[in-house]
């Protein structure tokens, strides 16, 4: 069992996020001292090196907290916390997630649909794929506030903003994994289909879009990720009372780090999540196909 786990990646993976968490203990402890330090002096007491570590690293509103403030956070808001709480991270995790899931459908169908349209179309491609690049180009933060305030003018508020914003970020990944995807038939295999007298749609569906899958995958992990990045960005300009977004605001508006902290970890873990499932997606599909990865 030792020798499995050398020659794997457990060892490897494992040292790494160990010497992660040194490295973040030793920057709670350089980044909470001065304050520490300062209240020492404040109230004149004789303090060691050990009790300014202790204190430093059980601050109630730390610069940095540690790693251990952020697990209890976690814990005491997910599996403490009754999950319709509006202080429980399962509840605003959800609220995130619905917006992401949502996001990421529409998504994954306008880019799969503009990348089909730009493979069959000369003009589509030369007309809207700079267009598509370019869109990418402009700052989310700075066009997520006018997303929201447009649709809140026209009576489109709650999820569907931050879903579209989502949507917004997820779809271009989609699109340029699509067009290299449904490209990637070389010549011979597209003249074999056309001496089998095949249509345009008999050689889409047996050739490109067979051919595409590989590359719809890869980048629906990434579309996936960033959707849950739209979803939470969509939250911040907005004043949400829930959704992973709103802890966020909530928690630099009242100084509390550690709040901060454990929804980052939280969304960290929802988007590994969400890729996770994606790429069972990938193996399962593959395997039907005989293409196993």
């Amino acid at each position: 069992m030792t020798r499995a786990l050398t020659e794997g990646r457990t060892i490897p993976i494992l040292t790494v996020v160990a010497a992660l968490v040194v490295i973040w203990y030793a920057f709670a402890v350089w980044l909470n001292s001065p304050w520490q330090i300062d209240r020492y002096e404040k109230a004149e007491v004789e303090w060691t090196t050990g009790q300014l570590i202790n204190d430093t690293l059980n601050q109630e509103r730390p610069v940095l907290p540690a790693a251990h403030q952020v697990a209890v956070e976690i814990w005491k808001t997910t599996v403490q916390k009754k999950i319709t709480s509006k202080r429980s991270l399962v509840f605003h995790g959800w609220i995130t997630l619905s917006a992401t899931l949502l996001g990421f459908a529409i998504g994954t169908v306008l880019g799969v649909a503009l990348a089909v349209f730009i493979v069959h179309n000369r003009a589509m491609d030369k007309s809207m794929m700079p267009w598509i690049i370019a869109s990418q180009t402009v700052p989310i933060l700075a066009i997520a506030p006018m997303i929201i305030v447009v649709l809140n003018a026209i009576g489109l508020s709650g999820l569907l903003p931050k879903a579209l914003i989502s949507t917004y970020l997820s779809f271009f990944p989609v699109v340029v994994g699509m067009v290299k995807g449904l490209r990637s038939p070389q010549a011979h295999e597209l003249d074999l289909m056309h001496t089998y007298n095949a249509s345009r749609a008999q050689t889409f569906w047996k050739l490109r879009w067979p051919s595409s899958m590989p590359y719809l995958f890869t980048s629906l992990k990434v579309a996936v990720a960033i959707s849950l990045v739209g979803a939470i960005v969509g939250e911040l300009p907005t004043g949400a009372v829930a959704g992973l977004g709103a802890r966020l605001l909530t928690g630099s508006y009242y100084g509390q780090t550690i709040q901060i902290w454990s929804a980052l970890f939280v969304a960290a873990a929802l988007a590994a999540c969400l890729v996770m499932i994606v790429g069972a997606a990938d193996r399962i599909v593959m395997r039907r196909m005989g293409l196993a990865r």
